[in-house]
């Protein structure tokens, strides 16, 4: 492994690359740091040479002050890390908020895309108005939550908002624990206070997706509840481009909880050409 960090306007990135054959960054989601999809990845070496990052503001990626950060920045922020480490169009795996974030440089950066599998992506703007108002209402519920009452009831209503089954009962054996450290409580801490008011604030011309030239594959987990706000998301991200979101194994952290399977669709999906 690789690990190194990149100065960028405002922040220094901590990023971490190995494996071997054409470039394929991971924009996790939540909390997630660039050890979040370890076992993932672990299944895209003979593959790919997997590239994983702190966002800015978690872990070891450190802001030059503390301030707001709007998704087009992360974005901005992926697209100087793709530059400096690859010289031709990366995969993405976009995970809920790293999704957002995917389809910001598609549109901003869409030369730096070969194939972005946006996965249930927190981007309200996607929904029609009366759904995307009750959304945003209850996203705005979580981080009041989370101020008053803390962490523990906030991370419960999130669960409850994007729904995940935190019990995961056909869950892969064998994965690596990922305990609540100090570190990933001050990510959540994070996460919370800052990156969903960024999601709850982001705007973008959605109608433009469809002509980046990015392909962009909306995907969607297989037991995300229908209604659930991540999942109709993807469903509108579809519609949009005219397409049907792909199936993967687990919900919506089906990278965490499957992460073989999910290794083994998001190759299959990778492979097809566009169109």
């Amino acid at each position: 492994m690789t690990t190194g960090h990149l100065p960028v306007p405002g922040a220094t990135l901590h990023y971490e690359v190995r494996g071997a054959g054409p470039a394929l960054l991971i924009s996790q989601s939540g909390e997630g740091d660039a050890r979040r999809s370890t076992d993932l990845a672990d299944h895209l070496l003979d593959s790919y040479t997997v590239i994983t990052y702190d966002r800015r503001g978690l872990s070891r990626s450190a802001l030059d002050r503390p301030r707001p950060v709007p998704l087009r920045q992360h974005a901005d922020d992926v697209h100087h890390l793709l530059a400096a480490l690859t010289d031709r169009p990366a995969a993405i795996l976009g995970c809920s908020m790293g999704a957002a974030i995917g389809l910001h440089l598609a549109l901003d950066h869409p030369g730096q895309i070969a194939t972005l599998i946006a996965h249930e992506p927190v981007s309200p703007g996607l929904l029609p108005p009366a759904e995307r108002t009750r959304h945003l209402a209850e996203l705005a519920g979580i981080q009041r939550l989370y101020r008053r009452e803390g962490l523990t009831p906030a991370l419960k209503a999130i669960t409850e908002a994007l729904g995940i089954d935190p019990a995961a009962p056909d869950a892969e054996p064998g994965r690596t624990p990922h305990p609540m450290t100090p570190q990933r409580v001050a990510d959540f801490g994070f996460f919370l206070e800052h990156d969903v008011t960024a999601v709850i604030g982001d705007t973008f011309p959605t109608g433009d997706l469809a002509s980046t030239g990015a392909r962009i594959v909306p995907a969607v987990g297989r037991t995300t509840p229908p209604a659930a706000f991540d999942r109709r998301c993807a469903q509108e991200l579809a519609a949009l481009l005219g397409t049907e979101p792909a199936e993967f194994p687990g919900g919506h952290n089906g990278n965490l909880t499957h992460p073989r399977a999910f290794a083994a669709r998001l190759k299959e999906v990778l492979s097809r050409r566009a169109g």
